[in-house]
């Protein structure tokens, strides 16, 4: 009982000093309270919690599809497979409704991602750090043109919100797409053990009944749905889905069905807790929450890497 009632008054305090903290004091007379709360508070609180459950959820498949645990879908170029759809879309249909936007931002994160998985076929699997390494330039070749296609096409502002990962703009009716993510993170459990199958590698998954390519399409699509909805409501955040699963696996062990709620409570309350952070430290002024994460999960990443030998892969 000690852990579910400590998690949950861990939550309970990230709740209410998100309600809480901010440039209008809540118990400002000359404000409306439940105003607020209504069209600010709550709606930046569940954006929040929202995005960091639903990148933690997509590191933790990321890493079984790769059977590798020091990827995340920032290290296989997801998110900036999304943007390139979303510049896309953009210079073409720049009036498209959002739906159309996260569609075709989703699309182009999945093609994305399978062509790291298409690549990542041929690296050797002896040194568990030669994948994330892989990752990262073929992540930098993506930002890259994406970065040269909005420099030449005068759209460098929608990349710089895009890569924000900051939660200060969020508000009713601003944010009500990552409610998808908790849809997902239902879907995630029912199918827990098809995926864990993955992470044993297509071989031992098919001698188990497995349908290994239709498992695998699934879960990188559900992957490229919540990542492209988190940047288009709320932008990129970094190492969410590399920290939080790994904490959660080497406090719990591999049971996924179990850990996946731990996984995304874990993952939300530090999103929340960051961007907590990122309002008081130089108050009034904020610093998203994506750059405090940044911070803490470079160090976190870099421990990850000393430790990699232990527990680097999933099989």
């Amino acid at each position: 009982m000690r852990g579910p009632l400590f998690a949950s008054l861990v939550f309970a305090c990230l709740v209410v000093a998100s309600c809480l903290i901010g440039v209008a004091g809540l118990f400002d007379g000359a404000i409306d309270q439940s105003m607020l709360l209504a069209v600010s508070r709550l709606p930046r609180t569940f954006a929040a919690l929202l995005a960091g459950a639903g990148l933690a959820l997509a590191g933790v498949v990321v890493q079984m599809s790769v059977q590798n645990r020091m990827v995340e879908p920032g290290l296989v170029g997801t998110p900036e497979s999304a943007m390139l759809g979303l510049l896309g879309i953009t210079l073409i249909a720049p009036g498209a409704a959002l739906m159309t936007k996260m569609s075709v931002a989703a699309a182009s994160a999945l093609m994305g991602t399978l062509g790291f998985l298409a690549l990542a076929r041929h690296v050797p699997r002896r040194d568990p750090v030669l994948l994330p390494l892989v990752g990262l330039i073929y992540s930098g070749i993506i930002g890259a043109a994406v970065l040269w296609i909005a420099w030449t096409t005068d759209l460098l502002q929608f990349i710089g919100t895009w890569q924000s990962g900051e939660f200060s703009g969020v508000l009713q009716g601003r944010y009500e797409l990552l409610w998808i993510v908790a849809l997902i993170a239902g879907l995630l459990w029912l199918v827990a053990d098809r995926i864990t199958l993955l992470g044993l590698g297509e071989d031992a998954a098919r001698s188990l009944g497995l349908d290994y390519r239709q498992t695998l399409l699934a879960g990188l699509v559900l992957v490229a749905v919540i990542v492209s909805v988190v940047v288009v409501s709320v932008g990129s955040i970094p190492f969410v889905g590399l920290v939080v699963p790994n904490i959660i696996s080497r406090w719990r062990g591999d049971n996924l069905r179990r850990n996946l709620p731990l996984i995304a409570w874990a993952g939300g309350s530090l999103v929340l807790a960051c961007d907590i952070l990122g309002r008081v430290i130089r108050y009034p002024y904020e610093i998203p929450a994506g750059t405090v994460f940044a911070v803490l999960g470079a160090g976190m990443f870099l421990w990850l890497l000393h430790a990699a030998p232990r527990k680097a892969s999933h099989g």
